[in-house]
């Protein structure tokens, strides 16, 4: 964990008087550094006025593009610093359910995909274990992940991989069926605790201290 003492504007600050609060209202589970992401006005703009007035991908409770779709999203269990569908064009189906860490970031036209059609009723889907990513997790662009899959920590998924399998922690994986190329050390950056948007919970302050 780090302490942050960079000097914040004032526009900065009072884009958070006049926005903040809204996100915050807007989206209960939306943990993110309070002055050193986006601005809580293009948060508005961007997500809160599609998901909460014209109600697209509306009952999510952190912010979804309205390009991308949420399904299930009852069966997502999420960390901070992660928001699955806030990149353009992302398609996530949790009929199985999908478990995510702490800061986990999904590039553009990602899909994961918890459940299968069974082969002989396709009006029926398959039942799986969940999907598993762990923390400090970046999956490329235009990938999909499949059924069951479990992914360590500090993992990098290549853009435009498809995994089918499970990928183990500490690596670069790509290809189709995506597979580990690159061993890579542990995930560097630090956060400050105090410097969110909202208090975290406890449940998720382990993840400064590891």
């Amino acid at each position: 964990m780090e302490s942050s003492n960079k000097k914040v504007s004032f526009k900065r600050k009072l884009d958070f008087i006049l926005f903040g609060w809204i996100v915050n209202l807007a989206y209960p589970q939306y943990y993110r550094q309070k002055y050193e992401y986006l601005s809580y006005y293009y948060i508005f703009r961007t997500y809160v006025i599609p998901q909460k007035f014209l109600r697209i991908n509306s009952r999510v409770p952190w912010p979804v593009h309205y390009t991308s779709k949420i399904g299930n999203h009852q069966n997502i269990t999420k960390g901070i610093l992660c928001d699955p569908g806030d990149n353009i064009g992302i398609y996530i189906q949790a009929i199985n359910k999908i478990i995510i860490g702490n800061n986990v970031g999904f590039g553009a036209g990602t899909a994961i995909i918890s459940a299968n059609h069974d082969h002989y009723y396709h009006s029926k889907h398959n039942e799986t274990s969940p999907i598993i990513i762990g923390n400090n997790v970046f999956v490329g662009a235009n990938s999909v992940i499949l059924p069951g899959v479990q992914i360590g920590n500090n993992v990098v998924v290549g853009a435009g991989s498809v995994v089918t399998k499970d990928i183990p922690s500490n690596c670069i994986a790509v290809g189709n069926p995506c597979k580990p190329i690159k061993q890579i050390d542990n995930y560097k950056e630090t956060f400050d605790i105090n410097g969110f948007n909202r208090k975290i919970p406890k449940k998720y302050q382990d993840y400064f201290f590891l």
